[in-house]
């Protein structure tokens, strides 16, 4: 029992420090080393690092796959946590040599933290005074506390109701409260509708492929088209590939009905990637560069928050003859364009 604790706890701080990696790479570094250049550099940047993201998504349960399936149990987990641990110390030793072999990283750090000093230059010198007093005092624990109270996250939420690229990061994070993926939820009604498990596991490796194919395309729709632009061409692009999910629902229940629902959730990741790269570049481009982090952690909350609620939807809706699921995310998509 105890080692089944340690290992949850360890998966989700390893969570926890992947999706910080992920902003900070995103969200900071992609925007800084970008800057000076023309618009289609930020977009060939965001492209390939998206293609990276899928292409490890479609390769990672691959190799543990192979690896379980030619090995014993105790012999798959020495090698799965070999692997992670190796992993773990190519990816710091990469984020630390990519740090120090761009200076420009270091010098930004150093202007935004003038920059978000600046305000406070402004209040008499008395306030800045008691202010600066007040934070030397603070030793590490103090400052820690500070930083994960309840007014520090309002205060977030609040820097990323304000910003004007607000409705696109909800629209997006709308789209995380969905079954119409292939995760646990539509594969476990994909095997009862009597899908094959091999069959299910090729529509899932054909929707990664579909989503690498959509970070080629994208940069040269983008070049045609505005970033905004680009997002509501995806989104209606994603909407008819649902309607193929939707139509499903009056073929019945066998296997023509499944085959439905996996071609147009398929179909659908080109319009769900291209939009997902559309948003990400909006927030890139309209959020201040002393915000950009904050903003970003709170839109990756709104995300798995929403992927929560699919959880406790499925539980809710439990019976896999209830089709109210697929209506709800069609009609979500439907709002997004507006």
């Amino acid at each position: 029992m105890a080692l089944v604790v340690v290992t949850y706890v360890a998966g989700a701080l390893a969570a926890l420090s992947t999706l910080a990696g992920t902003i900070l790479i995103e969200r900071e570094w992609v925007v800084v080393i970008s800057r000076g250049h023309p618009p289609a550099v930020l977009t060939g940047i965001n492209s390939v690092i998206r293609r990276i993201d899928l292409s490890c998504s479609l390769l990672a349960p691959l190799f543990s796959g192979l690896v379980i399936s030619f090995a014993s149990v105790q012999a798959s987990a020495a090698a799965l946590a070999m692997s992670a641990a190796v992993a773990v110390g190519m990816q710091y030793w990469l984020f630390v040599s990519f740090h120090n072999g761009v200076p420009i990283l270091a010098a930004d750090k150093q202007l935004r933290a003038v920059e978000a000093s600046m305000p406070r230059l402004e209040t008499t010198v008395s306030s800045v005074e008691s202010d600066t007093t007040t934070t030397l005092a603070l030793d590490w624990k103090a400052r820690l506390a500070k930083q994960l109270s309840v007014a520090s996250c309002w205060e977030s939420w609040m820097v990323y109701v304000r910003q004007d690229v607000v409705l696109p990061g909800v629209a997006l994070a709308l789209l995380y409260f969905t079954v119409l993926s292939f995760g646990t939820v539509m594969t476990a009604a994909l095997d009862w509708k009597g899908v094959p498990a091999y069959v299910i596991s090729l529509a899932r490796g054909f929707s990664a492929i579909v989503g690498i194919g959509t970070t080629l395309l994208y940069p040269l729709v983008h070049s045609g088209l505005s970033t905004l632009r680009t997002g509501l061409l995806s989104i209606w692009m994603q909407w008819f590939c649902l309607l193929v999910c939707v139509g499903s629902i009056w073929a019945g229940t066998g296997v023509a009905s499944a085959w439905m629902l996996m071609a147009g959730v398929v179909a659908s990741r080109l319009g769900l990637w291209m939009f997902d790269l559309s948003v990400m570049q909006l927030m890139q481009d309209g959020v201040p560069e002393h915000e950009r982090c904050v903003v970003a952690g709170v839109q990756n909350s709104l995300q798995s928050l929403f992927d929560l609620l699919t959880y406790i939807m499925a539980i809710i809706i439990s019976d896999p003859k209830v089709r109210m699921p697929i209506y709800h995310e069609s009609m979500y998509v439907i709002m997004y364009t507006q």
